[in-house]
């Protein structure tokens, strides 16, 4: 039986995005120009407060941008990805595959 690789690179993986619900988010927000929060909470089937938690993290560290206004007197919340947060996101693809790709098969 092959021995599993070592764990060589896995410590490079960007653990803010590692975690579950937050590369949910990013994966979600990848695919998009934007999102607003409605439809994130919808996709990603989190509560407000959960959501809002992740996000803040992720804005924290210059991964989204969050813009507030209004639209017909009603608060709207728009996200999406900074060039800092598709770098990060491409860049935590890479070492995930490079990673996986040590697996035997």
């Amino acid at each position: 039986m092959p021995l599993p690789p070592s764990d060589e690179g896995i410590q490079n993986i960007d653990r803010l995005i590692h975690e579950p619900s937050r590369l949910i988010i990013m994966m979600h927000l990848y695919v998009v120009q934007s999102a607003d929060f409605q439809f994130l909470q919808h996709q990603t089937e989190m509560t407000p407060g959960n959501l809002s938690s992740h996000l803040r993290k992720l804005e924290d560290a210059g991964y989204i941008e969050v813009t507030k206004d209004f639209v017909d007197r009603t608060p709207h919340t728009a996200l999406k990805l900074t060039k800092k947060g598709r770098e990060a996101f491409k860049q935590y693809r890479r070492d995930v595959k490079r990673f996986i790709d040590k697996l035997p098969e």
